[in-house]
């Protein structure tokens, strides 16, 4: 399969993700949802690399056994691992205070920060395209904003925004970091998604701990079955997009914008199984917008 099909199929499943997510946090407390939905996803890994670490020659599928890695490939694994919990703790308490119809379309412009990331530090120079793609999505993005102000949300003022915007920014720099993992560096995109996997539990550990322990106020808490749910579709959704940058000709800058395509799923998923359906048409708008801007950054490759 290509990369291209790939990087869709991951689009697909990250949507269902988004909205598992939104199921698992609405009216409920934010913290052990995160925390238990990436203990599914490591509850999925463990014991193959365990099975792997005392007889790999044994296990029958070859996509289960988990490359052994040096001491400083597990540091920047724990490094990929906290840029993504910094991502998700700032996202999951942004979705959980704004319509799924809001916080989808702003984190749609995750090819935007890709590209600015690229220019200001890696030192890529986008094309006459993509900063018109650029410019469109900008537009697009304050458009959205007077349609949030209608509905009482201030962009500049409410601070569940900035938390969708830098947990936006941040998925964006672990984008480019899993390049250099996989690529650069060389890891199998299993052994990527187990060790992550495992690390991110490492990582929220503290925070869980925090909330148990009444650090701060404790939301109440309600299991449900989407909380699993959460972990088993990022799996599904991460082995395709490491696979997908793993292939020697794949493209950041192409598979980022065709990841974001997940957002026609959040949005309409908030619109009919949330009924949030206040200045649909605008939105729509915006969101086509926004799409376009990132149909544009896939127009010219830097």
């Amino acid at each position: 399969m290509s990369w291209v099909a790939l990087s869709i199929l991951s689009a697909l499943f990250l949507g269902i993700y988004d909205l598992l997510k939104k199921n698992a946090v609405r009216d409920n407390a934010v913290l052990p949802v995160l925390f238990y939905g990436v203990v599914a996803g490591a509850a999925v890994w463990l014991p193959f690399v365990i099975w792997s670490a005392v007889s790999p020659a044994s296990i029958p599928f070859p996509f289960f056994k988990v490359a052994s890695l040096t001491g400083q490939e597990h540091i920047w694994l724990l490094a990929k691992s906290t840029i993504v919990s910094g991502s998700w703790l700032l996202g999951y308490f942004a979705l959980k205070h704004l319509p799924l119809s809001t916080a989808g379309p702003i984190r749609s412009t995750g090819p935007l920060w890709t590209i600015f990331i690229a220019v200001v530090f890696v030192g890529e120079s986008p094309g006459r395209m993509q900063w018109l793609g650029v410019a469109v999505i900008l537009v697009s993005f304050y458009a959205f904003s007077l349609a949030g102000k209608k509905e009482g949300i201030h962009f500049h003022r409410n601070h569940w925004i900035w938390f969708m915007i830098g947990a936006t920014i941040l998925g964006a720099c672990s984008s480019i970091y899993d390049k250099f993992l996989l690529q650069k560096i060389g890891i199998p995109p299993n052994t990527v998604q187990a060790w992550f996997s495992l690390y991110l539990v490492v990582v929220l550990l503290p925070f869980y701990i925090g909330w148990q322990k009444g650090l701060w106020t404790k939301t109440n808490f309600q299991w449900r079955w989407s909380i699993p749910l959460i972990g088993i579709g990022l799996l599904v959704a991460d082995i395709l997009y490491f696979t997908a940058i793993r292939d020697p000709d794949s493209l950041i800058s192409v598979i980022s914008p065709i990841r974001r395509m997940s957002v026609i799923i959040t949005f309409f998923g908030g619109v009919f199984f949330w009924n949030e359906r206040s200045n649909l048409g605008w939105k729509c708008c915006c969101l086509a917008g926004m799409l376009f801007g990132v149909f544009l950054l896939n127009l010219e490759k830097s």
